[in-house]
């Protein structure tokens, strides 16, 4: 049961272009809640992703991020996640009391997604090859972390927004 002091919170985690804040923003919209994207917040806080890899690193950039997650957690709400948030145990122990869901998605359906994109992980040759690496070594803490997984790969986005609210209204 959900109260003030305990907004409904649902945390979306997944690889890049899984379409966490497309999803997201569906869901909270049909929650009636906020909808908090953490890698907004941080180049709103810090600048461009990319520039804080640049010029501090992905060491730094996690530090941000696990920042900007228990700020969000704190506030509520649907929380979409950075693909990578899930890699520092300190993220993970986070999202330990909270509804949070994966979204996973086929390589085939990402690649469409993934052109002209500037994601910084990304940077090389193969875009699609490195996509695939980085989730592999990801996949695990993405299920270990989450109460629900939904495929993203070839539905409406909407049809996967309901089907998520549907579920998150039963964890109530």
């Amino acid at each position: 049961m959900t109260s003030a002091a305990d907004p409904l919170t649902l945390v979306l985690v997944g690889p890049m272009a899984a379409g966490k804040t497309s999803v997201g923003r569906r869901v909270a919209r049909r929650l009636g809640v906020a909808f908090i994207d953490t890698d907004k917040r941080i180049v709103a806080a810090h600048g461009p992703i990319p520039a804080i890899f640049e010029e501090h690193g992905e060491a730094h950039f996690r530090d941000l991020e696990r920042a900007a997650v228990a700020e969000a957690l704190s506030e509520g709400g649907v929380i979409s996640l950075g693909g990578g948030a899930v890699t520092e145990a300190a993220t993970r122990e986070l999202l330990t009391e909270h509804p949070v869901v994966f979204l996973t998605v086929s390589p085939d359906a990402v690649a469409d997604r993934l052109r002209g994109s500037n994601r910084p992980l990304l940077a090389g040759e193969d875009p699609l090859e490195r996509w695939k690496k980085i989730f592999e070594e990801r996949r695990g803490w993405y299920a270990e972390v989450s109460s629900a997984t939904f495929d993203t790969s070839r539905r409406p986005m909407q049809k996967i927004a309901d089907e998520i609210v549907a579920w998150r209204r039963e964890q109530r």
